[in-house]
């Protein structure tokens, strides 16, 4: 990595945690400098706005949370346990992400209508991650580990929904019992209503 993109990768680093934790309007020049340890002209050498800035800090936050909740996936045969290793991903791996937590909940509720560009991104991530789960439950109904009447883009807005609102509801409340209903509910859920009977026996 050349200095050039080095000085780029760790500005975006360093301004993420920020804009998670502050949101695009409350995210100060002054806190970025002092965080990157550059000067405005320095920031602004490797980025045309804020909002580019806060863009690719978006997307680097999005890539470290969805790597965390997707980690060890991979390695698991069956469809429906693959899901449900992500459902329990999403509820204890939350410590490795980006300061301030979910960047997907914290921009979709920061950017709203006053960011069109951030607002995209958002979309564009909840669509990447949709889209991935839908996946999964596509090749078990393939490979008759999930129920052939499931709809598989329902089943991934279903747990989309189910974790990001009750960790909303988590955070205001200032308790995890609410995100750990959710998680209760989708891991039995997923035994009960989503894997094939045949692949019970």
């Amino acid at each position: 990595m050349r200095k050039g993109e080095h000085t780029r990768h760790e500005i975006i680093r360093k301004a993420a945690p920020i804009f998670n934790q502050r949101g695009y309007e409350g995210a100060a020049l002054s806190e970025l400098m002092e965080a990157t340890g550059l000067e405005k002209g320095g920031i602004y050498r490797h980025f045309e706005s804020k909002e580019q800035l806060a863009g690719e800090a978006f997307d680097y936050a999005w890539k470290l949370a969805l790597d965390s909740r997707f980690e060890g996936t991979e390695q698991i045969p069956n469809a429906v346990d693959r899901l449900k290793h992500f459902v329990r991903n999403f509820r204890d791996r939350r410590t490795e992400l980006v300061r301030g937590g979910c960047p997907l909940l914290n921009t979709a509720i920061d950017s709203d209508d006053r960011n069109p560009q951030l607002r995209a991104r958002a979309r564009r991530a909840l669509g990447s991650w949709r889209e991935r789960l839908r996946s999964i439950a596509e090749e078990g109904r393939r490979h008759g580990e999930i129920r052939s009447d499931i709809d598989s883009a329902e089943l991934a807005t279903l747990i989309i929904s189910a974790l990001e609102g009750s960790l909303m509801v988590s955070r205001l409340e200032r308790k995890d019992g609410p995100l750990d209903l959710a998680c209760r509910f989708l891991e039995e859920y997923l035994d009960s209503k989503v894997r094939a009977p045949e692949a019970n026996a």
